[in-house]
Order: C-alpha cells, then structure tokens, then sequence
C-alpha cells in the first residue's frame, strides 16, 4: 500500500442494496440516489459509475459543485438535482446543463427567469414547499406568487417537481408534526394543480419516510443512507422486520478502511502517551503508529476510546487522536510488524468494527462520520 489509508467500496453490497430498495419501492416509483456530501464520504467519482451501472437513474445533490461532479461521472446524461446552493453566477451553466434545482424563494426563481430568458431555453425547477420544518421553501403566499410568475413565463420553465422535506421522520416522536407536513404539501400541491400546473414528480421522502410513510412515495424517492447499507434509525429498522420471519438486515455495507502499521515502539509503564497526560502507561506496553487521524476522519473524541483490527484483533486506541495519526495498543501481539494491514472499518477475520460503533462511542450519526472522511483518501471499488 503506497497510501496511508484507502477506502474500499463493495460492488456486490452496492448491487445488493439497490436491488432491495428498488423491490421495495416499486416499479412506479422513481428512487433519486443521494450523493451529497461526496456520497456519504464514498466518493462521488467511484459510487455514481456503480450506481448508473445497476439501474439508477436519478441523482440528488446539495450544490452546484457537487451536481458537476455528478454530471461528469455520468457515461451518458441522466436528471441531476440541486436540492440547495447554486450561486447566481452558476446558475446559467446550470440551466444550461439541463440540471434541476429546487426553488425555495422568489428571488431564486426570478434569478432562474432570467437565465433562461436570456439563453432562450427552459430551466427545469421543483418547487419546494415550506411544510413545517421552517428551513427552506416557499409558503402559501410565496407559492402563489411563483404560480403567477411561471404562468407568465411558460415558455421559460419546465416545473419538474413539486416538493418538501420531512422533519426527522426516521423517528415516531414527530409523528405529528410529519402527519400535519403531509396534510400541509396535499393543500399546497392542490392551489398548484388547480392553477394547471401539473409536476412530472412529486416527492416528499427520504430513506425513513420511504419505509415508515408509505402513501409518502408518491412518484419519487430521495434514498441517501440506505443506499450506502445503513439505516436511518434503529427505529426504522425495527419496523421494518418487526413482521418478518427471518429477523436479518437485508442491507450491506459498502464502505471500508483500512491502513497499516507505520512504526512499533515500547512504552516503559509510567510514562504518558501521545499529546498531554490522558493516557499513562500501567505496565510496559507495545504501540503501534497508524497514518490517519482526525484530518482523515477519525475524530478526535475516539481518543483512548477507539479500536482498530490488526492481526484479527480488536487492539484499543491510546491517548489523544492527532491530526495524522492514531496509536494502538498490540502488546498482545507479539508477531505484529511494520506494514501490517491495520482495519479502521470493516472485518478481518471474525472481527469487525462497523460506523455505529464510532457513533456508539462519540455521539456522532452515521452520517457525520462518513460525511467527514476525508475527500484526499483514496477510494476503490472492491
């Protein structure tokens, strides 16, 4: 390994959790991958070529930047979506590119009118509608404003979706406030249709609201996590094999880590490890320096908390993460040498160390680890 670290991605898992979502969606339904945040820190460049390969056809992103990514990913040209930030100076290349993009406010559409007015070509927008969650999105009042702008403007806009976002429907405890979300998105999706402006999708769900609302799929599904193996709650996943008779995770991870070992060192027992005095040696140990720390990904409240795979042994992490590097405990590894394999995530042997385990020890979500490993590692398809 010329790297420090590499992260691997399972094909077979990929193909595996796309196979099973788009079973459970079903034909009508349309499911839009989400792969913002540089695909939950599984690389934008290495998940779309797999994701386009097993059949889909739709992609969500946060930012311009991000929908460029995806549009050069991509062998042929397939629908894009901008759920977030286009700056103004970015968003004639984006009508032009024939990407979509959310309106959320008024300003947004009259800057898309514009554009398109003065390249002579549709912009393809869904329209967002604020529901509840007070974040993004154009109310009644706003919305019937664009309904007379767009009305006036047919010829420069293709409405392609009509939309909202759930407030956390991975949980019941917003139960309610998703009830009163979907009531509020039928009313607003009605002064649109009787204004004849009918969209090609309405969408309203996430991975969560995929599984717990079923009327919520409508024509399309916005599936981030899941695609990526994970969950979006444990919630979630309990409902769903609540009745089943085999109570196993039909989804796989897809996502691996692994590095290895840098240098070996003895440490007398009294003396302190790493930075500061957090971690003193009881008895005289052996060490292992791992090339990865916090500026890779590996946050730094896993510091004498984490563990690593060597050997097919779980080995502990001691004193302070730092920026570069982390250091393990082998001292029950006798044979242990410079260059062996070291699993930050992933098995070896009867071992493995999975994502929920560094959100079990930081309080941190799956997404938050995976979304913070870094964009340098190297990734490959496995």
């Amino acid at each position: 390994m010329t790297d420090s670290s590499i992260i691997t991605l399972n094909e077979i898992a990929l193909k595996n959790n796309v196979d099973f979502l788009k079973k459970k969606m079903g034909a009508k339904v349309l499911i839009s991958a989400v792969v913002k945040a540089n695909a939950y820190g599984h690389g934008i460049e290495q998940i779309v070529p797999l994701f386009e390969k097993y059949g889909i056809n739709h992609y969500s992103v946060f930012s311009y930047i991000e929908a460029i990514r995806v549009f050069h990913s991509l062998s042929e040209p397939k629908p894009i979506m901008i759920m977030g930030w286009v700056s103004d100076e970015n968003m004639s290349d984006v009508i032009k590119k024939g990407i979509e993009f959310f309106i959320f406010n008024i300003e947004r559409l009259q800057i898309a009118l514009a554009c398109a007015k003065k390249l002579n070509i549709k912009a393809n927008i869904h329209l967002e509608a604020e529901t509840g969650m007070n974040r993004s999105g154009l109310n009644s009042a706003d919305l019937n404003t664009a309904i007379s702008i767009i009305k006036e403007n047919e010829t420069f806009f293709n409405v392609a979706g009509f939309c909202t976002h759930l407030a956390g429907a991975e949980s019941i405890s917003n139960h309610p406030r998703i009830q009163k979300q979907l009531k509020n998105y039928q009313k607003m999706l009605a002064i649109l249709e009787k204004n004849d402006i009918v969209p090609k999708y309405k969408h309203v769900a996430n991975s969560a609201a995929s599984f717990i609302y079923p009327k919520a799929k409508m024509d399309l599904v916005r599936i981030g996590i899941m695609l990526y193996g994970f969950w979006s709650s444990i919630e979630v996943f309990i409902q769903y094999i609540n009745n089943k008779p085999k109570k196993t995770d039909p989804l796989e991870r897809i996502l691996g880590w692994n590095s290895q070992i840098m240098t070996i060192k003895e440490v007398k027992s009294g003396e302190f490890v790493s930075y500061g005095i957090s971690y003193l040696a009881q008895t005289t140990i052996k060490t292992a320096l791992i090339p990865i720390g916090y500026s890779s990904g590996y946050n730094r409240s896993l510091s004498n908390k984490g563990h690593v795979l060597i050997s097919g042994q779980r080995c502990n992490v001691i004193g302070v993460v730092n920026m570069n590097m982390i250091i393990a405990d082998i001292s029950n590894l006798p044979d242990a040498k410079v260059g062996d394999e070291v699993i930050i995530i992933g098995r070896q042997g009867d071992q493995e160390i999975k994502v929920s385990a560094f959100s079990d020890i930081s309080d941190q979500l799956n997404y938050e680890v995976l979304a913070h490993l870094s964009e340098t590692i190297k990734r490959i398809v496995v």
